[in-house]
């Protein structure tokens, strides 16, 4: 079989082409990738050499580059996306641009060329904020109430999704996962971010009273949900991906500082960002009982791997914590960035 892998590069995208490969080596994958900040070929040094993996230079809103990376593909695994909520507070158009856009001109060449199924990454963000304390969650069924520009500019592109199905019977698969986290994570996200920091004794910033909270899914489970779903999911269908482990922020940084045996004085409490929600959890029921899945990582094993591999990746820490990483810390947060 021949993939298409969109966003290939970037953290979930390149961890879902290692997994792939490693399980599936007959089978062939292109990586279409812009590039942009948070897209690292570092990431794929393992496979870059290997016959059944190419790379490719371009941007999902070129219709040319996009028909020409998809000639001769049967699936189509559709990460590519601007990904992070305070970003797309500073600029969102280009969130638009990417996750909207970008989504449709994928679909229309999925279409022209007859790809067998188009399989969608999107995020449990779509589905707005819980109330704390509360024993609600987000299942399939659950309505649209973006609440970010990121979250919004996704539900619009499952929203394109759905329609290019209903509308011209394109062979589609959608997945909604929650807070993905391992190795390979640019340090803007939660996690890495406090990791980084942590490692340089500097001060962790955390959002208002850190009890926002989130379910976190270690990214290789994610990648096994997908696996299952190309394999087994209805055409159709949409599957809600969980992690299993439902943590308010300050508790995920309190247990990242345990692990590491720094001390939680180094946690700085900051202003919040606007629309914050509160809560996400994910019922993933449907993926349970109808593929099997299971998150096989406790969130503890899961923080020990990513650790691990950031203490072990110097290089890869180095690359990407450049003078642009820095100027966007210095932006958000009022101070430089770890070094």
């Amino acid at each position: 079989m021949k993939i298409l892998v969109t966003g290939g590069a970037g953290f979930i995208g390149s961890n879902f082409i290692l997994y792939w490969l490693k399980r599936h080596p007959e089978d062939e994958v292109v990586n279409l990738d812009v590039l942009t900040y948070a897209g690292n070929l570092l990431n794929l040094k393992e496979v870059e050499n290997q016959q059944n993996y190419r790379f490719v230079k371009g941007d999902i809103t070129d219709t040319a580059a996009v028909t020409e990376a998809m000639r001769g593909v049967e699936t189509v695994v559709h990460f590519a996306a601007e990904s992070h909520v305070d970003r797309s507070i500073l600029e969102p158009a280009a969130f638009v641009k990417t996750n909207v856009l970008g989504t449709q001109v994928l679909l229309d060449a999925a279409l022209k060329l007859g790809v067998k199924r188009f399989h969608h990454i999107s995020t449990d963000e779509v589905f707005g904020s819980l109330e704390l304390g509360s024993d609600q969650k987000f299942n399939e069924e659950t309505p649209y109430r973006p609440c970010s520009p990121y979250s919004a500019s996704k539900a619009g592109s499952d929203m394109l999704v759905r329609a290019y199905a209903h509308t011209y019977g394109l062979p589609v698969t959608i997945s909604n996962c929650s807070n993905n986290y391992g190795p390979f994570q640019f340090p803007e996200k939660l996690i890495p971010l406090m990791l980084m920091n942590a490692l340089a004794d500097q001060p962790l910033p955390v959002y208002g009273d850190g009890l926002n909270v989130r379910d976190w899914i270690y990214v290789e489970d994610h990648c096994r949900a997908i696996e299952l779903i190309l394999a087994a999911g209805r055409i159709g269908e949409t599957y809600c991906v969980g992690g299993h482990s439902e943590m308010a922020n300050i508790d995920v940084v309190k247990e990242l500082l345990k692990t590491l045996g720094k001390p939680e004085r180094l946690i700085r409490f900051v202003k919040d960002r606007p629309g914050h929600d509160r809560r996400y959890a994910i019922d993933d029921q449907k993926i349970r009982d109808e593929l099997g899945y299971r998150p096989a990582h406790t969130f503890e094993e899961g923080l020990r791997a990513t650790i691990d591999w950031y203490r072990e990746n110097e290089e890869w820490v180095r690359q990407v914590m450049d003078k642009e990483y820095q100027q966007y810390y210095q932006q958000q947060y009022g101070e430089k960035g770890p070094v």
